[in-house]
Parts: structure tokens; C-alpha cells; sequence
């Protein structure tokens, strides 16, 4: 007992709070007296040493600068100071059962997600913004499949998609995340070409580069057979990316999204030819709610909204030019 006053007089007097010596693992050790009434019952409740107990409470009261329990010969009891730091003691116990529920569902993310995108989005947005996902789920696998002509969500094909058109049928649970610009585009040395025919909407000399048949039905690929008027492309691509590299090289014009245009350096002729398109997310109905797909679905949501000015942006241009 002459101990224990010795260190009630020491706190009282000095009155100093020693914060650096404030360990969170103490309030639990704080807790558990508060509620069992004695060092050894809290011991037993919290499967440590009475020693040890008695240090750590010890240790509390002094980086606090306050008694929290007058000592009896029957236990432990609450002093007024103490009794004023019970709720939130009891508030800090729940945040750590809250943190500690979170890191287990966090590390209950494993598995693999199969997403089907186009390729250009795969490549160029999503791929590269990767990193924080794995970082954050190391546990997890994304399969990428860019073959979105031959992927049906309905026959489990993948487990979610990012579609440039809306999904009308089939057993999926479906999102808009923004738009896709589009213009229709030239290397500097092309346009530097047809620097003297820059008022030229009709684009009758022009080169043109295009989609294959079987992607007649792209609004891109409609919209550059109206300004060919009945003329031979230079060339037929079947990917985006053939497209692309042919524009990069000088072969022709092409309508391609605004966010490959400028990322390559190429000059955009045309900023609004009509054929934006909507960026939709679908998800299978019966994996909506598996917490692997929903983590990935909530990834590619935030960054669509996070990419909306680079996917829409297009470049001013004067001349709008439409075929009928």
C-alpha cells in the first residue's frame, strides 16, 4: 500500500502526461480490469502474466498523468478519472475489432477474376493502374481476355466486362462509367501534307484507314465508309492497335479514341464526328455479390471516373465534318 500511494502522489503531483509511452495495447489491459475487477481476472481474461499486468497498467497511468484505479485489498475500482475514459476505451476496443474485421476480409480476397475489355483500354488504362490493386490484394489474379467479340458474360465466359456497347440481354447486372471520345486523327507529317487543303472537309483525296467487314456495325468504321464515298481504303485492320500504328506511320487518316491521338503526338483533324461511345460495365447477376469481382468492379469504376477528362477530351478543331 505505501508503494501504491507513493505512486498516486507521484502522479497527482507531476501531472504530465508522457504520451511517447502510450501504448493502445494497454487499454485493453485497462478494459479488462475495468471489468474484472482485479489484476488476476483481468490476467486470466486477457491470458498473460499477472506481472506483466500490473507493468502495463502501471505504464498507462503514468503517460496519461492520471490514477485510474484506487488499489483495495478486495481489487481494483474506477476513480472518477478513470470511470471518465471508460466509454472511449470501450470506443478504441471496437475500432480495433473493426480494423482487425477489415484486414481479414481484405485478406479473404484471393482467387481469380476474369475481365473482358478491348484491347485498347486493357493496354493503355487499366493494365498500367494494376499496381495498386495487386498491391492491396496480392492475393488476388486479374485474366485479362481482349477478345470481347467471342466472350458471353451468360455462359461464364469471364465474370465482368467494360463493353463499348450497352448489354441489352442475358443474366448480367450492368453500369455506365462515362464515354470514349473519338476524332479522327493524322501523323504531323500527313497533316503537314495537306497543310494547303486544311479547309477541306470532304477529305476526297485523303487516305482513309478502316475496320475489317465484320466490324461494319462500329459507328468508326460507318462514319469513315460515308467519307470514302464509295473509294478503296489504303487500308483494313481487324484491331485498333493495327490502326493505330498504320496512323503513327503515315499511311492515312483513322478515327480513333482522343486519348491514343494525343498520347502518340498526332494531330487531330476532326474532334466530334458523332461516334462517342458509352463505357459499360457488366457483371454476371450471380457473381455480383463475391467479394473478388466486386473488389475488381469498384477498381475499374474509380478509375473510369478518375480517367473521365483523358477518355473524353477531345482537341479544338474548327471544322466539323459530317457525310450523309
Amino acid at each position: 500500500m505505501k508503494k501504491t500511494a507513493m505512486n498516486r502522489k507521484s502522479i497527482s503531483e507531476n501531472g504530465n502526461r508522457d504520451l511517447s509511452r502510450l501504448r493502445w495495447d494497454d487499454a485493453r489491459v485497462f478494459l479488462a480490469i475495468a471489468r474484472g475487477g482485479s489484476l488476476s481476472g483481468a490476467a486470466a481474461s486477457l491470458g498473460t502474466g499477472l506481472a506483466t499486468v500490473s507493468r502495463q497498467i502501471e505504464r498507462l497511468e503514468a503517460a496519461l498523468g492520471l490514477m485510474l484505479f484506487s488499489r483495495h485489498q478486495n481489487g481494483y475500482r474506477l476513480t472518477d478519472d478513470g470511470a471518465a475514459l471508460l466509454e472511449r476505451a470501450e470506443a478504441l476496443e471496437q475500432a480495433a475489432e473493426a480494423f482487425a474485421e477489415g484486414s481479414a476480409a481484405q485478406a479473404d480476397v484471393a482467387g481469380k477474376v476474369r475481365l473482358a475489355t478491348a484491347e485498347m483500354l486493357a493496354n493503355n488504362v487499366i493494365i498500367p493502374a494494376l499496381p495498386k490493386l495487386t498491391a492491396q490484394y496480392p492475393d488476388l489474379t486479374l485474366e485479362i481476355v481482349t477478345d470481347v467479340q467471342t466472350v458471353n458474360l451468360h455462359r461464364r465466359d469471364a465474370d465482368l466486362a467494360i463493353r463499348m456497347v450497352k448489354p441489352e440481354r442475358g443474366n448480367v447486372t450492368i453500369r455506365r462509367l462515362g464515354a470514349l471520345g473519338f476524332g479522327l486523327y493524322a501523323s504531323r507529317d500527313y497533316a503537314a501534307r495537306r497543310e494547303g487543303r486544311r479547309d477541306d472537309t470532304r477529305f476526297d483525296t485523303d487516305r482513309f484507314i478502316t475496320w475489317c467487314e465484320t466490324h461494319g456495325h462500329l459507328a468508326a468504321a460507318q462514319w469513315t465508309e460515308r467519307a470514302l464515298r464509295g473509294r478503296a481504303p489504303v487500308l483494313i485492320a481487324t484491331t485498333l492497335s493495327a490502326q493505330l500504328s498504320a496512323v503513327i506511320a503515315g499511311l492515312g487518316l483513322a478515327v480513333l479514341p482522343h486519348f491514343l491521338g494525343r498520347q502518340h503526338g498526332l494531330v487531330c483533324l476532326q474532334p466530334d464526328l458523332g461516334v462517342d461511345q458509352e463505357i459499360w460495365l457488366a457483371i454476371h447477376t450471380d457473381l455480383a455479390q463475391s467479394r473478388r469481382v466486386r473488389v475488381v468492379s469498384e477498381f475499374l469504376t474509380a478509375l473510369i471516373h478518375a480517367s473521365k477528362d483523358e477518355l473524353e477530351r477531345a482537341a479544338p478543331a474548327s471544322h466539323p465534318a459530317r457525310f450523309c
